[in-house]
């Protein structure tokens, strides 16, 4: 149940650090805002580390696959795509978009390491897809009508 409660607290935190963000870059800028974002983070893991006593092995590094250390990376494409795509279309497609894409990502990466499609999954991301579709047309259609 904690580990339920943890992701759960996770995925809430993920939106508001993606919307705080997209606000900052708004202001100075996607890759300014994307810089800072990745320089407070860099400091307050540096005092988390310091203050645990878990000090960085810089040897360990080269037992690590060269693959692993993309993840800062690729934390930048998603903090800068960000700042661009919050402040165009409202927060909660944002949310339902970026599941698609994690919904794909999973079938894609289960296909590659197990030889496995979930057909569940492709059908899961289509619904929401077409859910995402339907309710934009709905908007539209209220928008149209309240002017």
């Amino acid at each position: 149940m904690l580990y339920i409660i943890l992701a759960v607290i996770g995925g809430f935190l993920t939106i508001l650090n993606m919307v705080i963000n997209a606000g900052l870059g708004k202001r100075i800028g996607v890759f300014p805002g994307t810089f800072v974002n990745y320089v407070v983070g860099l400091s307050l893991i540096l005092i988390l580390v310091l203050m645990m006593g878990n000090p960085l092995d810089i040897s360990t590094f080269s037992n690590i696959p060269f693959y692993a250390f993309l993840g800062g990376a690729l934390g930048v494409t998603i903090v800068a795509s960000s700042n661009i795509i919050i402040p165009k279309i409202p927060a909660i497609y944002t949310v339902l978009l970026n599941f698609i894409g994690q919904i794909f990502a999973g079938v894609i990466i289960d296909y590659i390491r197990f030889d496995y499609i979930s057909k569940g999954k492709i059908i899961g991301g289509i619904l929401i897809i077409l859910g995402i579709l339907y309710n934009t047309n709905i908007d539209k259609k209220q928008l149209t009508e309240e002017k």
